[in-house]
């Protein structure tokens, strides 16, 4: 009797607790969000790079060989993002940011022309991120105390028999927003275990022109050259800033001065866009 009083009695209880068990059910939903409670992460480096006219020299679109001692840019609130849909610099659509990494806070002042002339892009910060594709990034031009010019130029211009040592103080207060990096190379893959980079591109071929590209191409028609400037030295130097450069350039040739300075962030060939 006792026996069978306990299989009554277990056949009872068996389906309380399978009711029991499957009152609160674990979802597909909640295993995929407790796996991701806990994102892994690897380092994001964040570099600058002024490309080969810096680094090597040029000669600019009227001619003027130009060499650079040191090629000084400040940058702050320096982002990088994970978007989706991706952010086109060109576009209408506002970057839409699923996990960021802030890669500089403070303003920092690197040289882009620092070390020799197949040295890589400098090194300025680096930050732990979650894993994944960094195809924006953000950052600002700025002028701390430290600094009152965003970006300075210093260096040489030589043509025919005339040599120019000029300094260019550039006070610009900028704020960049950019796509994915466009190269060669990808970059902004940020995978556990290792490193990768994001870019901050300085074109000064806008500035200047390049004598290698047709008078014609784009490039040429909208730089300023170095003519202009040259044209103010006075015993072999210019030493100015933007305020002198109003004074003394024609209008036109400031205002594609201010166009050129604009254009200058990129993320290698990928547009930015002044945010």
């Amino acid at each position: 009797m006792k026996n069978w009083r306990n299989i009554a009695i277990q056949s009872l209880l068996i389906p309380i607790l399978l009711s029991s068990c499957a009152s609160n059910p674990v979802t597909q939903e909640e295993e995929t969000t407790e796996e991701n409670t806990s994102s892994p992460e690897a380092s994001l480096i964040l570099v600058a790079n002024g490309e080969d006219f810096i680094r090597q020299g040029f000669v600019s679109k009227d001619g003027w060989r130009i060499d650079f001692n040191h090629a000084y840019v400040t940058l702050a609130d320096t982002i990088a993002h994970q978007t989706e849909p991706p952010f086109n610099a060109e576009g209408e659509e506002k970057l839409q940011s699923l996990k960021s990494v802030t890669l500089v806070r403070e303003a920092v002042t690197v040289d882009l022309a620092e070390g020799d002339e197949n040295a890589p892009p400098i090194k300025v910060a680096e930050a732990l991120g979650s894993i994944g594709n960094y195809n924006a990034l953000e950052w600002k031009l700025v002028n701390s105390g430290a600094n009152s010019n965003s970006v300075i130029l210093e260096g040489i211009a030589k043509k025919d028999n005339e040599s120019i040592a000029f300094t260019l103080n550039l006070p610009l207060e900028l704020s960049y927003q950019c796509g994915e990096f466009v190269g060669d190379e990808r970059k902004g893959f940020l995978e556990a275990g290792k490193t990768a980079e994001v870019e901050a591109t300085f074109h000064f071929d806008h500035l200047f022109g390049d004598n290698e590209s047709p008078a014609d191409d784009e490039l040429n028609v909208g730089a300023l050259g170095f003519q202009p400037l040259a044209n103010l030295a006075s015993n072999g130097t210019l030493n100015t800033d933007l305020a002198t450069l109003k004074q003394n350039l024609t209008s036109e040739d400031y205002d594609k001065l201010i166009d050129n300075l604009n254009s200058l962030g990129h993320v290698g060939e990928g547009h930015c866009k002044i945010n």
